[in-house]
């Protein structure tokens, strides 16, 4: 069944024009409303507007104008179907098979810092999701035709080639832009319902109504980008999904060079890896085993940044991730591919890196842009329900920190004081950190008591050989007890950042000075579950 009639309303006017007179030029007629029936004539198009082919002008401000029967039943009426065809004959309904309608920027509008109340609900599109959810519903069967739904411009090309290979598009690409359309129409819906149950009053239309940042309801979409081969565990299903628009310098925006398929563990890791090292500005590289940091340095170049973290935890980088914030030369490649990696993380790769890492086709090897971007909110699944919080942002400043305690950091120690706070964001609690000289020395992780990290985090130096006199420490949370702070001075350490904010701050800042520490609160802590 041949194209013979073409609805198109656009908000986004992008490739529209190109799109209808390709159109026209395979003999479909063109319907259209508003601005986007002036933009098509303006361009030398031949276009009859719905309201003359309704015979219905736009009534209520535009608001009504295409909720018509020569609209919906042109879209909805079954192509197949003999009694709806003579239906259509019978009222003077020409069949409409091709749609192309994208709504108002509702989400835009809202946006705004002075969108009203009044330019919120003017940007709620009724008409557009109407003739969507009806042409789409009408996407029909392989046998007996159907309308084409589109609402994305990058799809105008795929439809004009099954014009061209089929004389109208296939069954399989109408029923995908269906699909499409319907996913569309939800995220609509949710970001509307979003926004009308944030509302903390009924304000009037002319008001910049007070949002609360939780809503009443929230939806959230996200499109699956792989169906893993399982889970956390082998007995467990599991897929990626990423959120619709990915902000610049999230790991979403990973391209896989080149290694196995990425695992659950594997994408969870690597997240935990590129967070920790695009949060450092100096050349940096992070080796994460288990969602935590098992070394990481800072150097001249990624090379030398690779070798320090390395030297932190060799026994548990074996099988890690590891993430750098600079391109990949050719002798980080070597080095790197010295031990056993399931994922590799950088920004770029030159050829002769990527000559190297091609001898260890089974490496993961992902290109992931640097950029400031975080995530909206962060998520756990919890039982029946979902808790929701702001991400992680905080990062304390030099000259925010609060001297405690009679000595004073040297500007040797207060860069590795900064430097061990920084890496103790990413560390799970309770969390521990010795650094010295731009490397992490013992990390202790995840323990039930802080007093547990303090001497896991001391027991991995040793085993690793390095020492921890002079170090540096850093507490993601308050010593609750002096006996925490003992552990790290008896390892060797002379300076200590933590929040603060335990009732015994004053022993513990006591027991610093007794055993000659500096010692800073930063005023925040970094819980990480």
């Amino acid at each position: 069944m041949t194209l013979q009639r073409a609805l198109i309303s656009v908000s986004d006017k992008a490739g529209i024009v190109d799109f209808a007179r390709a159109l026209a030029a395979r003999d479909v007629q063109l319907l259209s409303t508003g601005g986007t029936a002036k933009l098509l004539a303006d361009n030398g198009l031949t276009v009859q507007e719905v309201a003359d082919y309704t015979g219905s002008p736009e009534i209520l401000d535009g608001r009504v104008k295409t909720l018509h029967p020569k609209v919906h039943g042109g879209l909805l009426a079954r192509r197949d179907s003999d009694e709806h065809m003579r239906t259509l004959e019978e009222r003077g309904i020409g069949r409409i098979d091709l749609l192309v309608v994208n709504l108002y920027p509702f989400r835009q509008a809202i946006a705004k810092p002075d969108c009203t109340f009044e330019d919120a609900i003017e940007n709620i599109d009724i008409g557009g999701p109407a003739m969507l959810r009806a042409a789409a519903k009408n996407h029909g069967t392989e046998a007996g035709g159907g309308v084409t739904v589109v609402i994305d411009p990058s799809d105008y090309s795929r439809v004009l080639s099954d014009i061209d290979n089929h004389g109208a598009p296939a069954y399989a690409l109408r029923l995908e832009l269906a699909a499409k359309v319907y996913a569309h129409t939800a995220a609509y819906d949710g970001a509307i319902a979003n926004y009308l149950t944030s509302l903390t009053s009924a304000p009037a239309p002319a008001e910049v109504p007070a949002r609360d940042p939780w809503p009443g309801v929230m939806t959230i979409q996200m499109r699956r980008q792989q169906t893993m081969r399982y889970g956390e565990n082998p007995h467990q299903g599991a897929a990626f999904y990423t959120d619709l628009s990915v902000g610049s310098g999230l790991l979403a925006n990973y391209r896989q060079l080149q290694g196995k398929e990425l695992s659950f563990n594997n994408i969870a890791d690597a997240d935990a890896a590129w967070e920790c090292v695009r949060s450092f500005e100096a050349p940096a590289c992070v080796i994460v085993k288990h969602a935590n940091p098992c070394g990481v340095a800072i150097g001249a170049n990624a090379a030398e940044a690779y070798q320090k973290a390395f030297k932190t935890d060799p026994t548990s980088a074996f099988g890690g991730i590891i993430a750098f914030n600079r391109p990949v030369d050719a002798a980080t490649a070597e080095a790197v591919s010295q031990q056993f990696v399931e994922v590799l993380l950088a920004p770029a790769y030159d050829g002769g890196a990527l000559e190297v890492l091609a001898a260890k086709k089974n490496v993961r090897v992902l290109e992931v842009p640097l950029g400031s971007a975080v995530n909206p909110q962060d998520a756990k699944r919890v039982g029946g329900g979902w808790l929701l919080q702001d991400p992680d942002n905080f990062n304390v400043s030099a000259d925010a920190l609060k001297v405690v305690t009679e000595q004073q950091p040297t500007e040797a120690q207060m860069q590795d004081l900064m430097f061990a706070w920084k890496v103790a964001k990413y560390v799970k609690s309770n969390a521990i950190v010795f650094t010295g000289n731009g490397m992490t020395l013992g990390v202790g992780a995840g323990q039930m008591s802080r007093i547990d990290s303090a001497r896991i985090a001391s027991i991995k130096a040793e085993n690793a050989g390095l020492t921890l006199q002079g170090s540096a420490v850093a507490s993601d949370a308050f010593f609750p007890f002096r006996d925490g702070l003992d552990v790290v001075a008896d390892a060797g350490a002379t300076c200590v950042i933590q929040p603060g904010g335990s009732v015994r701050d004053d022993e513990v800042i006591g027991a610093a000075n007794e055993r000659g520490l500096a010692m800073v609160f930063t005023g925040h802590r970094h819980f990480r579950h």
